[in-house]
């Protein structure tokens, strides 16, 4: 099942409207959504890497502007639809821990965490809800969020054969590297914030 569902994403991937899916899922994943966009951004330069550098500015433009929606969210609707956002992923505990820590390291926490796996959207409605300068907020959001995908997308075009090859004959151990990093960031947030 696993490898009919990457061969299905690898030719979605190569379809006219992909690039308009893939910039709903990263518009959506800095404020609602849990899944990254790397799910579609690697089998989508896998696929063609000469639209390498399109996929990864459409990632990172569709991104800032989720985490801008966040960022909204935290500061207008931080009392309603922010606080049950974060309590639908049961981050209340990390989310307080993070608020005291986003006080005294706003743009460091920004920096750091857009380049993680540690989900985007609690910085970004953690952004709103210290009312932390939302000029800042947007240009750490482009530095950090295209720093990780224009990264992963240089990797991929450098090295899309190996990587590629290795992904396709590995894929179940592919597949649990990234769950288990995904499911990890969720965790860190639990236990240490």
């Amino acid at each position: 099942m696993l490898r009919r569902l990457y061969d299905w994403i690898i030719a979605q991937a190569e379809h006219p409207r992909a690039l308009w899916i893939l910039a709903v899922v990263s518009f959506l994943e800095s404020s609602v959504f849990p899944i990254p966009p790397d799910v579609l951004l690697i089998p989508m330069v896998l696929a063609d890497r000469r639209r390498a550098w399109k996929i990864a500015a459409t990632c990172t433009i569709a991104s800032v502007l989720g985490g801008m929606l966040g960022y909204a969210i935290g500061y207008g609707l931080g009392e309603t639809l922010g606080t049950w956002i974060i309590q639908a992923y049961g981050l209340q505990h990390a989310m307080d821990s993070f608020h005291e820590s986003f006080a005294k390291y706003g743009l460091w926490i920004i920096l750091i965490k857009g380049l993680t796996p540690i989900p985007y959207k609690l910085v970004t409605i953690a952004s709103g809800l210290a009312h932390f300068n939302p000029v800042v907020f947007v240009l750490a959001s482009i530095a950090t969020r295209g720093a990780r995908f224009f990264l992963l997308a240089a990797l991929l075009y450098y090295f899309g054969a190996p990587i590629r090859h290795f992904v396709e004959k590995r894929l179940t151990l592919v597949t649990t590297v990234f769950v288990v990093g995904l499911v990890g960031g969720f965790l860190v947030l639990h236990y240490v914030f």
